[in-house]
């Protein structure tokens, strides 16, 4: 079973890609051989069919000149949650280094 925000978040996923297609006056069939897709897939993509391939909805965003948010997409730089479970784990004090002794 799929959980309800993740459905959710799919389904407004599609219709964000079928307003800027849209926006574009770009058909379906146009976006979806510009993408490397079939029409088909990409009606179920813009209908936000959950069990479509997450490469299917990256072209789509790619050939809309949409990719700039890739890099962004669960950056570890805006994973708050893991930044603070990381810093839970650190040692309360830092040891000191032994220097090491250059013999001449």
């Amino acid at each position: 079973m799929i959980p309800f925000l993740v459905e959710e978040s799919v389904r407004r996923l599609g219709q964000n890609i079928a307003i800027a297609r849209k926006r574009r006056r770009l058909t379906q069939t146009e976006l979806a051989s510009k993408a490397g897709l079939t029409r088909l897939l990409l009606s179920r993509l813009e209908r936000g069919a959950p069990t479509t391939g997450i490469q299917a909805y990256f072209s789509a965003l790619w050939a809309l000149g949409l990719e700039r948010e890739f890099a962004n997409l669960a950056s570890p730089d805006n994973d708050e949650e893991g930044k603070r479970l990381e810093r839970l784990r650190l040692p309360a004090r830092a040891r000191k280094v032994e220097e090491a002794w250059d013999e001449e």
